[in-house]
Parts: structure tokens; C-alpha cells; sequence
């Protein structure tokens, strides 16, 4: 987030508990020129349906920043099924408004109804953390089926304990998990395949208010991190009994690089080393991204930088906050994507025979687009359902600018917002822009940050929500057409809770499509952690294989698409 001076979901249907028999590669190899998009030209593609689920649209813009740093840095949110009555929940992470720093803003719950609207069940719910909210990752960290909630905040963070009857209930004391200072992002996963979620806090800086920094008119602006320390990461291990223990230094996470502490803003958590054990990526601004490599004895060593994960192409450190993973290309290897600051563009990292990755993001097409915009919350995902990963980007700047046309935020905020990104695949991992058709999203100028996605209305495709500045929640309707193509929406679980960093293949005749459960990657916000997978025209799916977190491999029989399926741990065949 530097300013100035700084390897996815479907219409409901009736859950299947499956057993069968597996999958393996097929390889789409070269990035072409410029893609022409496939969706018909004047169709378009998400609609803002905020309003229509009941939800504020037109909310007042905040009054002045007061060049706080953290006021302009989040909020993030969350989509997730809290009450396990089948629907997608929303949970909105809060930040006082300027005027008002010290007064409490609880964030807000709001529960889906069977008529698609929304309700706030904040109060009810008892999760109104009303700290200075920056992110939140869900998970189920007691491995009872139901799904906390940690929140991250500008101070001490909190975790929600979900008591399965519609509330919840503070726990972070006795879990041991508050943290403190700048939390950005989270990620839960089972990074010692014990059974259980521990948890990976990106922290980002220690700040304090420095009201002197200028933006390029000699006008005040907010301070960018090159000013400030940044804060070491936590690594906090679920020890099984509702307590976690940080196991930081245990772990061997060292955080200094060339004598600086690193500031996390973006993190995710899947095996990126191809050994089947969860390693981490962390977006850090203005300094070399973190690849820590799981040595599957509890340690971590960071190869960033041998992998060529870490910087550009041009061997420089970016601005990074948001960070998501897919196989774009369709080549068998996951890819990572990482949004930066302006100039800098987008960041495209293929993945390499060898764990090993390489800067392509002009070759995708990307950085004609991006190299203007600070991107924050970004996500992989089949919008279209044709068998390959699409991406969307939330942007809005840091640092003062002449505004966009159509920014509405008034004059202080307005030197802020950006539009958004919306690209298609051609399948190759080439993408084009097609924000032109889904203006509602693309065109709307707003200070972005937060992305979750899900399928919001159970019709087979993924749909969006956006959070902003100003505490700004929007929910964009996918409307894409869908030419006769077809879809799973799966839910893979181990025990009682979803398998958090298992890889899924599904594979239908010649094709092979890659889903990953990583639900806390983008930038301070959880996604539906079911996987929504295009397929195409496929209307036959041979079997599908999870590569379970424990290393473990599974083959299940699939009795047909466009429906949704549960695969548990232990109900397949062995492959």
C-alpha cells in the first residue's frame, strides 16, 4: 500500500455424499496476444444489487480524511454460510468515520433470507467487534461445523467463537490470539496437518500519525510505509483445546530482509512447493513478497526470492496488498497474482517446472490496464463457467490524485477512487478487459478494498462483494450469459469442518480444471469456502480427485453437473 515517500460455486440442490474412483494434467501451454473476450459484445455481466437485498446503496460519503493512515487502508468482508442453513451470510468489517476516530463502529452481520434479501442480526449474533476494523479470515478452529469469525483491526484483534445456534461468543482471550498493533489479512490453514486451522497474521507497520507528508502539488497527503517499521508476522498453532499458541520463532519465521521488518498486507495458504504441504505467500509493501516452504517438521524457510516469487521481472519490490492463486494457463502448475500500486502494475507469477515461478504479467495482457490503478482486493474466479480462472480487482489509490470523472465521494475523497477491473481468459492465461460490460462494477468509482466471492443466489455462477472506504458494502449479481455451459459447486470437508487448502481437479474427458480452497486469499476478506467450477460445455464429469491437506489423495465418482456436491475425507477410493 506504498503512497507517497514509501496452483470456485452453483444452483442448490440436494447435497451428495459420494464415494468412486481420478484425475491427472492436461496442458495448455503459450500466453497469445491481446484475447478477444467470448462473451457477446452489448451482454452484460454483473449487476449492483445492493439496494434490491436490502442492503444501504447510497451511503453518505465520509466527511475529510484526517490523513490517518489506517482510516484509508481497509475495511475488508466476509461470505460465509455463519447460521449452516445453506445461504451466504455477509459480514461488513467497520472503521470509525474520520470526524468520529475514537467512537466505537461495531462491524455487521447480516443474515440471507429465504427471499434473497438481507438482515442485520448484529445484535442478536453478538459479533459487533468494535474495534478499528482493517480484515477478518473465517474458519472452523474447534472442528465442530460451524464457522468463527477472527477479526483484524488497528489495535487488538478478535475472534468470534461460532456456538452453533446463531450467535457467537468472544473468545480471544482465552485462545491467546489478540495480537495488537496493525493487523491487515489472515489465513487459516492446517500447516502442520494435525487436524486442526491454526492461523497466519500478515501485520503491517508500526504507525504513528505523521500529519507533514505531501502529495506531489505540496498539498498534505497520507504518509506511504517507508517511514514507519514494519511489525513481524505471527504464526499462531491450534493446539486442539480452544487456545492457540504462537509459534513464530518456533516456526523459524524470520521477517528481516536487509535489516527491515517486512509490512504484510496480503496473505494465502496452499502448497505452492509441490510437496502436498501448505506453504504461505505474503504480499508485503514496498519489500520482497514471502514465500515460506513448508519443511513439514514445523519450520518454515523463506525462497521468495530463489523461487522468483518475491519481485518483478525487474528484480524491484512492489507496493503488494492483495494476493490470490490459480492455474490460469491450465499447465498443471498454480500461478500467483498480487495487486500493487500504480506504476508498478499487477503482478502475474507463473508457475515453473520446479516450484518455481516467473514474472509474466505483460505477456497476460494485464499491465495494459492496470498500470495507472492501486489495486487491493483481487480474485481468480470462472464468471463465465467456461473451464478457465477469469479475474476481478478492486483499486483506489493512497495518495492523492486529480479525480476520475463520475468519482462522487465529494472533493477530499474523490482524489481517491479509482474504477475497477474485470478480465476475461481466453484459457492460455491471455486476458481481456471486459469491464465495458459489467459497468455497474468496472465503471463505479469508489475507493476499493475489500473482494469476496460466492454464490450468492444458488444459480450456478460466482457473484461479488465489494467493501470500501467509507464503509461502503456493494453486491454485484452475476448476469453473464451462459451459452449452455455447465458447472459443480463443491464442498470438500474433512471431519466436520471444509478442508481449508485442499486442491481439487475435477476431470472431464480431455479437460482438467484446478480449484483451490484457499477462502482467505484477496486483502482482508474470506470468500464462500465452497468451489464454484466452470466446465464448460462438459456435461459429463469423469471423477473428481481432492488432494486433501494431509497430503492425502481421493477419487470420487460424480453423478452429474450443475448441481452441488459434498465430497468428505474418507468417502472416495484411494487412487
Amino acid at each position: 500500500m506504498s503512497g507517497r515517500n514509501p496452483q470456485a460455486p452453483a444452483a442448490l440442490a440436494i447435497a451428495a455424499l459420494l464415494t468412486g474412483c481420478g484425475g491427472s494434467e492436461v496442458a495448455r501451454t503459450g500466453i497469445g496476444e491481446e484475447p478477444a473476450a467470448s462473451v457477446p459484445p452489448g451482454a452484460f455481466l454483473f449487476e449492483d444489487i445492493t439496494a434490491r437485498v436490502g442492503l444501504d446503496a447510497d451511503v453518505e460519503p465520509w466527511p475529510d480524511g484526517t490523513f490517518f493512515l489506517p482510516e484509508i487502508s481497509g475495511p475488508g468482508v466476509a461470505l460465509f454460510d455463519y447460521d449452516n442453513d445453506g445461504d451466504l451470510d455477509l459480514l461488513q468489517v467497520r472503521y470509525p468515520p474520520p470526524d468520529t476516530p475514537d467512537a466505537p463502529e461495531p462491524d455487521r452481520l447480516y443474515r440471507r433470507e429465504a427471499d434473497g434479501s438481507y438482515v442485520d442480526v448484529t445484535g442478536i449474533a453478538g459479533i459487533g467487534d468494535p474495534g478499528k476494523g482493517q480484515g477478518v479470515a473465517v474458519g472452523d478452529v474447534d472442528n465442530d461445523g460451524d464457522l468463527d469469525a477472527y477479526i483484524l483491526n488497528y489495535g487488538p484483534n478478535s475472534l468470534y467463537r461460532n456456538d452453533g445456534d446463531g450467535t457467537f461468543t468472544n473468545v480471544t482471550e482465552r485462545a491467546g490470539v489478540a495480537a495488537g498493533g496493525w493487523s491487515s489479512s489472515a489465513a487459516f490453514c492446517d500447516y502442520d496437518r494435525d487436524g486442526d486451522l491454526d492461523l497466519y497474521l500478515a501485520r503491517y507497520l508500526t504507525y504513528e500519525y505523521a500529519g507533514d507528508c505531501l502529495d506531489s502539488d505540496g498539498r498534505p497527503d497520507y504518509c506511504g510505509p517507508s517511514g514507519f517499521a514494519g511489525v513481524p508476522d505471527v504464526l499462531y498453532r491450534n493446539e486442539g483445546d480452544g487456545t492457540f499458541t504462537d509459534a513464530t520463532a518456533a516456526a523459524g519465521l524470520k521477517f528481516s530482509e536487509g535489516g527491515k521488518t517486512a509490512k504484510g498486507l496480503g496473505v494465502l495458504c496452499i502448497d505452492l512447493s509441490g510437496d502436498d504441504w501448505p506453504d504461505f505467500y505474503v504480499a508485503n509493501d514496498g519489500e520482497p513478497n514471502f514465500l515460506w516452504i513448508n519443511g513439514r517438521d514445523g519450520t518454515f524457510a523463506e525462497e521468495g526470492t530463489p523461487r522468483g516469487a518475491a519481485v518483478s521481472r525487474h528484480g524491484l519490490p512492489q507496493g503488494s496488498m492483495g494476493v490470490t492463486a490459480g492455474d490460469v494457463n491450465g499447465d498443471g502448475f498454480l500461478d500467483l497474482f498480487v495487486t500493487n500500486l500504480r506504476r508498478e502494475h499487477h503482478t502475474l507469477y507463473l508457475g515453473q517446472p520446479g516450484a518455481m515461478f516467473a514474472d509474466r504479467s505483460v505477456e497476460s495482457q494485464l499491465s495494459r490496464h492496470d498500470n495507472d490503478l492501486t489495486g487491493f482486493g483481487c480474485g481468480f474466479f470462472d464468471y463465465d463457467l467456461d473451464g478457465d480462472l477469469d479475474l476481478a480487482v478492486v483499486n483506489g489509490r493512497v495518495s492523492g490524485r486529480t479525480p476520475v470523472p463520475g468519482a462522487k465521494l465529494g472533493a477530499f475523497w474523490n482524489r481517491y477512487a479509482e474504477p475497477n477491473l474485470l478480465f476475461e481468459n481466453d484459457g492460455t492465461g491471455a486476458f481481456a478487459s471486459v469491464g465495458d460490460r459489467a459497468p455497474d462494477f468496472a465503471a463505479r468509482i469508489e475507493i476499493g478494498r475489500g473482494l469476496a466471492f460466492g454464490d450468492l443466489d444458488d444459480d450456478g455462477d460466482p457473484d461479488m462483494v465489494v467493501s470500501s472506504v467509507g464503509n461502503v458494502l456493494r453486491v454485484f449479481d452475476n448476469v453473464a450469459p451462459r451459452q449452455g455451459r455447465h458447472w459443480l459447486r463443491l464442498r470438500v470437508l474433512t471431519g466436520e469442518r471444509d478442508a481449508f487448502g485442499a486442491t481439487v481437479t475435477v476431470r472431464a474427458g480431455e479437460r482438467r480444471f484446478l480449484a483451490l480452497a484457499i477462502p482467505n486469499a484477496s486483502y482482508q476478506s474470506s470468500s464462500d469456502p465452497r468451489l464454484v467450477v466452470g466446465l464448460g460445455e462438459s456435461d459429463v464429469v469423469d471423477d473428481v480427485e481432492v488432494l486433501w491437506p494431509d497430503g492425502r489423495r481421493e477419487r470420487f465418482a460424480i453423478p452429474g453437473v450443475d448441481r452441488d456436491i459434498t465430497l468428505r475425507q474418507g468417502a472416495g477410493e484411494f487412487p
